[in-house]
C-alpha cells in the first residue's frame, strides 16, 4: 500500500495538534505565576504521556464501532492495544485522534493553577479521558447517541461538531468549572494578587495555538475546496474575535492588552472549530468576533460568582465553545441548496440539534468530572496544603524552579523570597 498525499497530510496535521499541547503549556506557563509556572507546562507535558498510553492501550477502542451500554460508549475491549490495526493504515487516523484527547485534558488544566497536587492530576487525566472523553468523542463522532443513527440524533437532528466543539471545548470548559467548584479559591484569590508573571511566554504560547490550529481544523478536509474553506475560517475568526477582545478591553478598561490579544486569538480558534468546514469566510468573521466579544465580558463573571478559574478557562473554551456550537444552527451554509443555518432560510432544524448536543455535552460532562474529582479529593488529595501552596507548587511539587534567581546578583538571595516579591509585584 503507498503512502498517498492524503496519508502524508494527515501525519503532518497529528503533528501540528500534538505541538498545540506544549503551545498550551507555554500559554498557561506564561500566564501562571511564577512559582508555579513548571507545574502549568509539566500538567500539559504529563498529559501527553498519560493519554497516549492510555489511548493506545483502550482509549481508541471506546471512541469506535462497536458500541455498547446503548450508544454510549465503543466498546474498549474490542481492540486492546491497537492490534486489530497493525498493518493497516488506519494507525494514521488513529494517531491524529489521539492527539485530540491530548489537548481537550491539558485545557482542564488552567483552570486549577497554583493549588493542585501533581499526583492527582495524575490520576485524573486517565480517569477522565477513559469515562469522560472517550465516551463523548464516540457519541459525536463514532456512531453514538448524538450520531444521524443515535438515539438522540435521530430524535433532534445530528449536530454538527467538524472539530470538537462539544468533544473538546464545551467538554473541557465545563470539567474545569467542576474542578474549581471541587477544589475551591486559591488563598487571597480575589484580592488582585495574580498577574501573568512572563507575558512574551504567552505569546509564543498563542502563536503555537493558532499554527497548530490549521492541523488541528483542516486534517479530516475532505476535498481541496473543503480543506480551502477550513483554512481561510481558521484565519479568519480568531482574527476577529482578537480585534472585538481588544475593542471591550479598551472601552471597558481604556486600553488594549498583549494577554487580550492572545486571549482573543484563542477565542477565536475555539468558536470556529466545530463551525471551521460549514460557514462562509464572512460568517467566520462573524462568529468570531462574537466569540472575542462574549469570551471577553464572561471572563469577569467569575469575580461576580465566585468561582476561582484561575486561566479563565471557563470564560473562553465553554463560552467561545459554546458560542461556536450554537452559532452553526444561525451561520450554516446550506449543503447541495437545502438546510443551512436560521440566517440561511433554513429553518430552527439545525439550532435545535446544536443546543441539545451542547446541553447534553454539558449535563453529562458536569456529572462525571463531578463523580470522578470528589472520588480523587476524598482519597488521593487534590489540593496542595497550604504551605505548598504558599511556597509555590514548582517547589512542593516538582522541587525545581523556572527561574534561577540566585545567580543574577553577587549575594545568593533565598528563591522562595524572590519569588514571593517577584509575583506580589
Amino acid at each position: 500500500m503507498e503512502l498517498t498525499a492524503t496519508d502524508v497530510w494527515v501525519m503532518v496535521s497529528a503533528a501540528l495538534v500534538l505541538l498545540m499541547t506544549p503551545g498550551l503549556a507555554f500559554f498557561y506557563g506564561g500566564l501562571a505565576r511564577a512559582k508555579a509556572a513548571l507545574n502549568m507546562v509539566m500538567m500539559s507535558f504529563v498529559s501527553i504521556g498519560l493519554v497516549g498510553v492510555v489511548w493506545v492501550l483502550w482509549g481508541y477502542g471506546m471512541t469506535s464501532s462497536p458500541g455498547i451500554l446503548g450508544g454510549l460508549v465503543g466498546d474498549p475491549t474490542a481492540d486492546l492495544g491497537l492490534s486489530e490495526h497493525v498493518g493497516t493504515g488506519d494507525l494514521i487516523g488513529i494517531g491524529y485522534a489521539a492527539t485530540f484527547a491530548i489537548i481537550t485534558v491539558a485545557l482542564i488544566s488552567g483552570a486549577v493553577a497554583d493549588r493542585t497536587r501533581f499526583s492527582a492530576w495524575c490520576v485524573f487525566v486517565p480517569v477522565w479521558v477513559t469515562l469522560v472523553y472517550c465516551p463523548l468523542a464516540f457519541m459525536v463522532w463514532g456512531g453514538g447517541l448524538l450520531s444521524a443513527d443515535g438515539a438522540i440524533g435521530r430524535v433532534f437532528g445530528e449536530a454538527v461538531d467538524f472539530a470538537g466543539g462539544t468533544v473538546v471545548h464545551i467538554n473541557a470548559g465545563v470539567a474545569a468549572l467542576v474542578l474549581v467548584l471541587v477544589l475551591g479559591r486559591r488563598t487571597g484569590w480575589g484580592k488582585g494578587f495574580h498577574r501573568p508573571h512572563n507575558v512574551p511566554v504567552v505569546m509564543i504560547g498563542a502563536a503555537l495555538l493558532w499554527f497548530g490550529w490549521f492541523g488541528f481544523n483542516g486534517g479530516a478536509a475532505g476535498s481541496v475546496e473543503e480543506a480551502g474553506l477550513i483554512w481561510v475560517n481558521t484565519l479568519a475568526a480568531p482574527a476577529a474575535a482578537m480585534l472585538g477582545w481588544l475593542l471591550v478591553e479598551s472601552i471597558r478598561d481604556g486600553r488594549p492588552t498583549s494577554v487580550g490579544a492572545a486571549s482573543g486569538v484563542v477565542a477565536g480558534l475555539v468558536a470556529i472549530t466545530p463551525a471551521c468546514a460549514a460557514l462562509s469566510p464572512v460568517g467566520s468573521l462573524v462568529l468570531g468576533a462574537v466569540a472575542g466579544v462574549g469570551a471577553a465580558l464572561a471572563i469577569g463573571l467569575k469575580f461576580r460568582v465566585g468561582f476561582d478559574d484561575a486561566l479563565d478557562v471557563v470564560g473562553v473554551h465553554l463560552v467561545a465553545g459554546l458560542i461556536g456550537t450554537v452559532g452553526i444552527g444561525f451561520l450554516m451554509l446550506p449543503v447541495d441548496g437545502a438546510g443551512g443555518g436560521l440566517f440561511y432560510g433554513g429553518g430552527v432544524d439545525q439550532l435545535v440539534a446544536q443546543v441539545v448536543a451542547a446541553v447534553f455535552t454539558m449535563v453529562f460532562t458536569g456529572v462525571l468530572t463531578a463523580v470522578i474529582a470528589l472520588a480523587i479529593a476524598r482519597t488521593v488529595g487534590f489540593r496542595v496544603s497550604p504551605e505548598d501552596e504558599e511556597r509555590g507548587v514548582d517547589l512542593s511539587e516538582h522541587a525545581e524552579f523556572a527561574y534561577e534567581f540566585g545567580t543574577l546578583g553577587s549575594v545568593a538571595p533565598d528563591h522562595e523570597a524572590v519569588v514571593s516579591q517577584e509575583v506580589s509585584a
